[in-house]
């Protein structure tokens, strides 16, 4: 499984970017050893419409499971759902800290967007 969590930076320290279509990275961290992808989204970060979607089908041809972010709008919502993508939003803190709160529980998966789109 693979957990994508929007970043601000390149490593499980950064902080977690609270936006998820034009957050500046995507890590694709392996909760069992915390090693981790990182994938670029600077072409989205700018993007005058449609970051959230993009964003949302890279992940998903990345083989994510779950998404943790601040905020997800409801097109990229509709993207992930629809390939079973499970979203947690309100993730804060580090990388590391948004997946140790996921896999304790404290983090918890959401059925809805929780922003209006283009946040």
């Amino acid at each position: 499984m693979k957990i994508a969590v929007s970043s601000s930076g390149v490593d499980l320290d950064s902080e977690v970017d609270p936006r998820f279509g034009r957050a500046h990275y995507i890590l694709l961290v392996d909760p069992g050893d915390l090693s981790f992808e990182v994938m670029d989204n600077s072409e989205n970060l700018n993007a005058l419409k449609g970051a959230g979607i993009q964003t949302a089908a890279a992940i998903c041809n990345k083989g994510a499971a779950v998404l943790l972010t601040g905020h997800c709008g409801p097109n990229a919502f509709k993207v992930l759902k629809t390939a079973g993508v499970k979203v947690a939003n309100n993730a804060h803190g580090t990388v590391r800290d948004a997946v140790e709160s996921y896999l304790s529980g404290t983090l918890v998966i959401t059925d809805e967007p929780d922003v209006e789109g283009q946040w």
